[in-house]
């Protein structure tokens, strides 16, 4: 006879215009492994309302991938295989995304597309995909011996030239009235040259931020592999962050705009602000009050620094993606874009540090339970400290005594704390739903809503088996294939041994 569940389920649900956290069991009735399954999906466990984001701007993803590969290119073989080392591993490439879509969505609506619309579709207007490929300045000096890179050239040579510089062209005239109309969505959708360059660069700082957080945590892993520190040592693994970033910062220049420069060289200050930010101690003196002010610190320095180390990147990146479209300073729509990508960038990290405690490294793709070793204090260890004043000395001395990682980790798990970041996480994904609403409708609207509601947040949620005492689920076959890999959970359903718990996503 099958074993009987008790299946427990966190995940956000759609429900009509609402959404939230569920804790949903199947109380009352014991179900059979497979009634159990067939229970799960018609609870709909991913959502099937709406455009899936990634499909929906899958041909520009396609081409991103395409150039970043091409852009990263290096005369020296060693920085070309470590900066390209994790952009040739899966990812989700969240935000890349939202800055596309976030164009699709607002693309039309600022005053000056016409102009901006004319710059991308027109030779002279500087702002066509070729134009931004093309150096200012001679090749030869740019990428001296670089053969990956355009016009690459091996010029150290006897008998060097010297080139004098091109004539300048005269300059192309441009149109200089562009009708006013009023603001409304570019159809059929379109996405400019220069957008998709942000999303770009946007991924290529995301991922030199990697290769830098991972010689800083001494990660082990990173997207199911092996860390660039791991895989080329920690003098590499930096070095091929800087390479990313000098290349991001070329591209940047070409997009030719002060307020994106500004707003994306800012994202390069506040990921080092985050990161110093993290290594702020909390002091004790052992008094009531002054452990209920620390936790207040505790929360604002956690919360500063998820905005500075993830949801800064997403909101300037939005914010950026907007700019770009032709939004001019006054314009709501740069606001929409920033409140948006800072919401569901916060969001975004909660749910990380949801599954710090929930999860194991192989369906992480990184090392699980790694901020305790790490001394980092997250949302659920920061509600724990509330229900369990001991936590708090384990948290001012950054878990660093043998056995506080073990004793922090059995009370967390024994408090309310992942609950209740979870639902923190819902309020900040509610926002950033909330704010979608002043934008016109649209598939690429919908499929930002479906960002929060499900494919980057849901997604990540593991999904909790327990089984009935009697039950027969979780025997030692059962717990193999579970931990091998994170196989699904039909699979797990098919053996029928003893009691245990198991997870899987």
């Amino acid at each position: 006879m099958p074993g009987r569940l008790l299946v427990d389920v966190v995940t956000i649900v759609d429900d009509g215009d609402e959404f939230d956290w569920r804790l949903f069991t199947t109380f009352g009735t014991m179900y059979s492994c497979r009634n159990a399954l067939r229970r799960l999906q018609t609870r709909r466990w991913y959502s099937t309302k709406g455009p899936d984001p990634v499909k929906f701007v899958e041909p520009q993803l396609n081409e991103l991938r395409t150039s970043l590969l091409s852009m990263l290119g290096s005369g020296h073989a060693a920085i070309s295989e470590i900066t390209k080392y994790y952009f040739l591993h899966p990812s989700k490439h969240v935000r890349p995304v939202i800055v596309l879509l976030l164009s699709q969505a607002t693309n039309g609506l600022g005053s000056d597309w016409s102009k901006k619309l004319w710059e991308a579709q027109n030779q002279g207007g500087g702002a066509r995909a070729e134009d931004l490929d093309a150096p200012l300045t001679r090749p030869d000096v740019l990428n001296d011996w670089n053969p990956s890179m355009p016009d690459g050239t091996s010029s150290f040579r006897p008998n060097f030239p010297i080139k004098p510089p091109k004539p300048h062209r005269p300059p192309i005239s441009t149109p200089t009235n562009f009708a006013s109309k009023p603001p409304s969505l570019h159809l059929p959708p379109y996405v400019l040259p220069t957008q998709v360059r942000l999303a770009q660069i946007v991924e290529m700082l995301h991922t030199a931020s990697l290769l830098h957080d991972d010689v800083i945590d001494e990660s082990a892993l990173r997207r199911g592999a092996a860390s660039a520190p791991s895989a080329f040592g920690n003098k590499q693994s930096v070095l091929g962050g800087n390479f990313v970033l000098g290349r991001a910062s070329a591209a940047l220049s070409r997009l030719g705009d002060p307020e994106v420069t500004q707003l994306i060289a800012g994202v390069l200050s506040n990921l080092v602000e985050g990161e110093i930010l993290q290594l702020k101690e909390i002091q004790l003196d052992g008094s009531p009050e002054t452990a209920s002010q620390r936790r207040q610190d505790a929360w604002n320095i956690y919360l500063h620094k998820t905005y500075l180390k993830t949801a800064s990147l997403m909101a300037k990146g939005a914010r950026s993606a907007v700019v770009l479209g032709g939004c001019k300073e006054g314009e709501i729509w740069k606001e929409i874009a920033y409140a948006y990508g800072r919401n569901l960038g916060i969001a975004f990290q909660l749910v990380d540090d949801v599954l710090d405690y929930e999860s194991a490294s192989a369906t992480l793709g990184k090392p699980g339970g790694a901020d305790l070793e790490l001394g980092l204090a997250t949302g659920p260890a920061l509600y724990a400290w509330e229900e369990y004043p001991e936590i708090g000395e384990l948290i001012c001395r950054k878990f660093e005594q043998p056995g506080d990682v073990e004793r922090a980790r059995d009370l967390v798990l024994r408090s309310s704390g992942v609950e209740r970041t979870k639902a923190l996480a819902q309020e900040y994904a509610s926002k950033a739903r909330e704010v979608l609403q002043e934008i016109p409708d649209s598939d690429a609207k919908a499929a930002l809503e479906n960002c929060v509601r499900e494919r980057l947040l849901v997604a990540q949620v593991p999904l909790m088996i327990r089984c009935v005492p009697g039950g027969q689920l979780g025997g030692p076959s059962c717990q193999r294939k579970a931990k091998r890999a994170q196989i699904s959970v039909s699979d797990a359903l098919e053996e029928h041994p003893s009691p245990a718990q198991v997870g899987a996503t």
